[in-house]
């Protein structure tokens, strides 16, 4: 069982995936239920970290805790409102206003008779007297066509919705393979630790030899000096792995959203990134954002050549008035239609036409160049990954070798048949060698995992 503590709003979750699919996906729902509802009340979603890291974990936390993976998220947010903004200019719009006034000067009192129909032949035109008036009015304005350039507008801001998209798409995948990347980083420090720390027991166990020797008489003072020698070298490597092992696990920390934490990893985890069976750059994000970019250009063109068109709107509006001072009231309306066109704007339209039709051509030149960029990423990433194989099954086999030539030289070195200086060589080479078989495996992981981004696939199917 598996289990996910969060904090929202104060409030402490404790989340449990059971092992069927119902109820995996029931509480998968559940919590993205919480995290929606958080984003939208506002309040702050607090996701506790695992006392121990696997590389899913490691994964699924970077998704939702990395700052810029909440940065695309609001832009995300962004761009949805924008095409909600565009879609607004397909209703009529709506307005209800009032005002109240008093006036002496003729013409608005003159104005407000006829409203109020008081008119009567009495009246002195030029000095009608004061009136006041209440007046209510709700207004109606409808664009019945502009040349297309509503319709281009929206789906511009549509493509911009598909286009911020593919750029979190690319950003979460990024951030995916970077925190394996760096979760890989601690596995490798931490076995060129261990691999320093045997390299150290070994050396103490072959000084107690030659201090045994030397104290007999059967070992020089020139032997016994290397050896100790050799043993500061090996110290000073352990400390520089050690630091190295720190660095990692704050570099891992940062990349996770996380100021400051307890950094534990599962080593012996089999949960590995396989190597994917379809590899091509059809899945790519960066693809995805590029078509989507090209099809705004292609909105935005539209909307230009819109601009050598007319509009015409209609509007309608009823008005009510209402006079304290004569005691009168009425009502009255009105309705039409309006047509504009321009016969001229200084060739202002005919630029942003050339303007878009620039940009539509960059972006299809763009869009060629990335598609050959891409199918080169994943030959490179296939290459890396190959060279990785080939070199873990040599260094396994190195290991092997050193292993077992230690171990015999130790044992003649007990006996006096070699040198302190043959020992030396010999036992850098099985350091050297667990070393490289260290790097080696870790390479193998990080190149799966980045064969898996160069082909658009996610690390791990955390559904």
């Amino acid at each position: 069982m598996l289990y996910r503590i969060i904090h929202i709003n104060g409030v402490r979750l404790l989340l449990v995936k059971g092992e069927d699919i119902k109820s995996m996906k029931r509480l998968s729902f559940l919590l993205l239920f919480w995290l929606v509802l958080a984003v939208v009340q506002g309040w702050t979603v607090e996701i506790q970290a695992p006392q121990q890291w696997t590389a899913p974990k490691a994964v699924e936390f970077v998704l939702l805790n990395n700052p810029d993976s909440m940065v695309a998220s609001q832009r995300l947010r962004e761009a949805e409102a924008l095409f909600t903004k565009a879609a607004a200019s397909f209703y009529p719009q709506l307005g209800l206003s009032g005002s109240y006034t008093q006036t002496n000067t003729p013409l608005y009192s003159f104005g407000n008779i006829l409203n109020q129909g008081q008119f009567n032949s009495g009246i002195d035109f030029n000095d009608p007297g004061r009136t006041d008036n209440l007046s209510l009015s709700l207004g109606a304005q409808y664009r019945l066509y502009n040349g297309g350039q509503d319709v281009a507008r929206k789906a511009a801001a549509g493509a911009g919705v598909e286009l911020s998209q593919a750029e979190r798409d690319a950003l979460l995948l990024q951030l995916g393979f970077e925190a394996l990347r760096s979760f890989q980083r601690i596995v490798e420090a931490e076995a060129l630790l261990r691999a320093q720390q045997a390299a150290l027991a070994a050396i103490h166990s072959s000084l107690e030899v030659a201090r045994a020797r030397y104290a007999a008489g059967d070992l020089l003072k020139i032997d016994l000096l290397n050896l100790e020698v050799q043993e500061s070298r090996i110290l000073e490597s352990q400390i520089q792995a050690a630091h190295n092992l720190e660095l990692s696990k704050q570099i891992f920390l940062t990349l996770l959203g996380l100021p400051t934490a307890e950094v534990r990893v599962a080593t012996n985890s089999q949960a590995n990134p396989i190597p994917p069976v379809n590899r091509g750059s059809v899945q790519r994000p960066e693809l995805k954002r590029m078509q989507a970019a090209l099809r705004v250009a292609e909105a935005e063109l539209s909307g230009a050549r819109g601009g050598r068109l007319p509009t015409l709107d209609g509007f309608a509006a009823y008005q009510f008035d209402q006079g304290t001072v004569l005691d009168g009231n009425g009502d009255s309306w009105l309705a039409g239609i309006k047509v504009n066109f321009k016969l001229f704007d200084g060739h202002s339209t005919t630029a942003d036409i050339a303007r878009a039709e620039a940009r539509r051509g960059t972006l299809r030149a763009e869009l060629r160049k990335l598609e050959l960029a891409l199918n080169l990423e994943i030959k490179q990433a296939e290459l890396a990954l190959s060279q990785a194989q080939q070199r873990k099954q040599v260094t396994a086999k190195m290991l092997e070798q050193a292993l077992e030539s230690e171990q015999l030289s130790r044992a003649r070195f007990r006996e006096g048949v070699i040198l302190a200086s043959d020992l030396i060589d010999v036992e850098s080479r099985l350091s050297d060698a667990r070393v490289r078989s260290a790097v080696a495996t870790s390479a193998v992981q990080i190149a799966i995992a980045d064969l898996r981004r160069a082909s658009g696939l996610p690390q791990f199917d955390l559904k």
